[in-house]
Formats: structure tokens, sequence, C-alpha cells
């Protein structure tokens, strides 16, 4: 079944179930994956710096601690000098690509947003500026990528719509949300999806339908990590989702997209204190530090236990410089574009 993986891209709906319900073939997995990585990019290990600029969200869904309902956070939001603080920081540190990330926050208008990324992209022109921040129309998605910002990340989440509508409050759907990455795409961003591994209500049939959904949306980019409860949540008291179960799912994925940016997420190594390091020996390519100001940092939590949440922006980037090393990869100082990105206007 790997080796049919890796030469077709894919299997039929049984034989991924049979790969994903099992250990059996683990190691095999491990290894095809990252035979994979490195015959397609290498042993480079690419940077994103992370800016989390609003924990301010309209958006109440169930599993995540910024979500409006949750009233024990204390909210805060990034001026834009702030913002430009923290690139200026993480360019000097060699950060070639900036992620500014945030709940849906409807003080973040499009004028506010189109400001910020324009300020970045005049200061910085050799870098890539991405967006994560949430669902809005296609003409606001426009508007920024004319403002400079290239990238888009919005993880879907779950193609399932009946596991979507057990997830998210009414007033949110399914398919909504995949319709923005489809728009995203049409503009002509670089588009990242994902998803939590083994959320509440999760099925192997609702793994599947990911796949499927994103051998549709052929994205640039597929962020997945384990679920992670948030004491302040209705999914307070659910388990987090499977440290095998999640790397066999990226080792599943790097051989059905073997030019996608795959990063090793900070929930894994939340999970596992060497996630971050598993996640790149079984296909990853992408890590993305914190470069928001550690005052703030405590306050965006997604999860519980969110690791490097004290360090400053240097001792992150030290700290896995070092972890990627020792695996035998090397973080490199470069934009680290997908070398699946084909721009479709």
């Amino acid at each position: 079944m790997i080796k049919a993986l890796r030469q077709d891209r894919d299997l039929s709906d049984e034989q991924f179930r049979a790969l994903l319900e099992t250990d059996a073939y683990d190691a095999e997995l491990k290894a095809a994956a990252h035979a994979v990585r490195l015959e397609h990019y290498g042993t480079d290990v690419y940077l994103r710096g992370l800016i989390e600029f609003t924990n301010y969200c309209k958006n109440n869904c169930l599993y995540c601690g910024i979500r409006r309902g949750n009233q024990k956070i204390r909210r805060y939001r990034l001026s834009e000098d702030e913002i430009l603080g923290c690139c200026a920081e993480g360019y000097a540190l060699g950060y070639r690509t900036f992620v500014l990330q945030g709940g849906e926050d409807p003080y973040f208008t499009d004028e506010r947003i189109c400001s910020i990324v324009s300020a970045i992209h005049s200061r910085y022109p050799d870098c890539a500026i991405t967006l994560s921040i949430g669902e809005r129309s296609h003409e606001s998605y426009h508007a920024y990528f004319e403002a400079g910002a290239e990238r888009y990340l919005l993880r879907h989440e779950t193609a399932d719509p009946v596991h979507y509508a057990k997830l998210h409050p009414s007033d949110m759907s399914c398919e909504h949300r995949q319709q923005c990455l489809f728009d995203l795409k049409h503009i002509g961003y670089q588009v990242g999806a994902g998803l939590m591994v083994g959320s509440p209500f999760q099925t192997t049939d609702c793994l599947i339908a990911d796949l499927r959904f994103l051998q549709k949306l052929q994205p640039d980019m597929i962020g997945i990590g384990p679920f992670l409860s948030h004491k302040d949540t209705p999914f307070r008291d659910e388990p987090s989702g499977d440290l095998k179960l999640t790397l066999r799912l990226l080792g599943i994925l790097r051989l059905m997209f073997p030019d996608v940016l795959l990063p090793a997420t900070t929930a894994l190594g939340t999970l596992h204190p060497l996630g971050r390091e598993m996640g790149l020996q079984t296909g990853g390519n992408v890590v993305m530090p914190n470069l928001s100001p550690t005052a703030v940092r405590e306050q965006y939590m997604l999860y519980d236990n969110k690791i490097c949440t004290g360090e400053e922006s240097a001792q992150c980037k030290g700290c896995l410089e070092r972890r990627v090393e020792s695996i035998g990869l090397h973080i490199v100082s470069s934009r680290g574009d997908a070398k699946c990105f084909r721009r479709s206007v």
C-alpha cells in the first residue's frame, strides 16, 4: 500500500482505512515520507515567524480557547507599530516569512489589515506575508492580496458536514469555509488548509473525507496537529488526539502531496516533548516559532499547556535550530515557497 501510495499518490477508501487504523505500517510509512521530503526539499526546514496579533474572535467554536464565549481570557490587540516591531526583530533573526494570525476580530477591518500588510510589504519586499484570520469575503481576500499578502492559512478543520456541525456553532458552515479556500486559490494565494486529528466525534470516515477534500483543493500547505483541549471550552474533558495517528497522517500526506509544505506544529510539541522532531522525520519541512511579544503569548491559548509562551524570539529560534540539527536537518533563511504552487490567475 505504501509503495502504491508513493507511486500513485492515491489509494482506495478501503486501503486508506487499513492504513489509518493500524500501526503495522508506521515504520515503513515514516521511512517513505522522509525519503520523499528529502527527494523534493532536501534537508531544508523553513521558518515561519508567527505573530499572534489579536485574541478577540466573533466565533464560538466549541474547541477553541479564544472563542467568544470564554469570559476568563484577557483580550488584547497589537497595534500596527507593535506588529512591525515583531517583523523587525524577526527579520534581524533571519525570518523571511511572517504569519499574521488572529481570531476573527471585527476591529481589524479590511482597511486596517491592508494598512498592516502594505507596511510590512514596503519595509520587507523580500519577505512573504501570510494571513491567518479566518473567513472573509472574496472582496476582502482580494484586497489583502493586492496589498501584498501572498499566502493564506485557513484550516478546513473537517470536510464532513455532520462532524463540522458538532464542532462549530450553527452560524458557521462547512460549505462556506471550503468556499473560502477555493476563493483564495482563485485569487492567486498560496493556500494552506488543515485539520485537527482526534477532535471530538471524529471517525476514520471523517479522515478519509479530509483526504478526498485535500485532493480536490490541491493546497500548497497542509497544517495538521492533534486536538488538544482547553479548560474553558465545552470540550474541556475530551481526550487529546493521538500522536501515532497524527504522525501517520503526516506521512500519508507527504506521499499524497510530495511538493506540499507540511509543518511540524507547536501542538505536536505540546503533545510530546519530541513531537516536532517526530513530525519533521515523518515528512514535515516547516516550523513556526513565535515572534509575538512575550507579554501577550499566554493570552493566545487555543489549547492548554502550549509550549514556548515564555521564550523570547531569539530563544525560540535558537532552540528550534538545535532541535532540527539534532535530527540531521537544517533551518534555512528563505521564503520557502511551495514547489507545487501554480498561480491560477
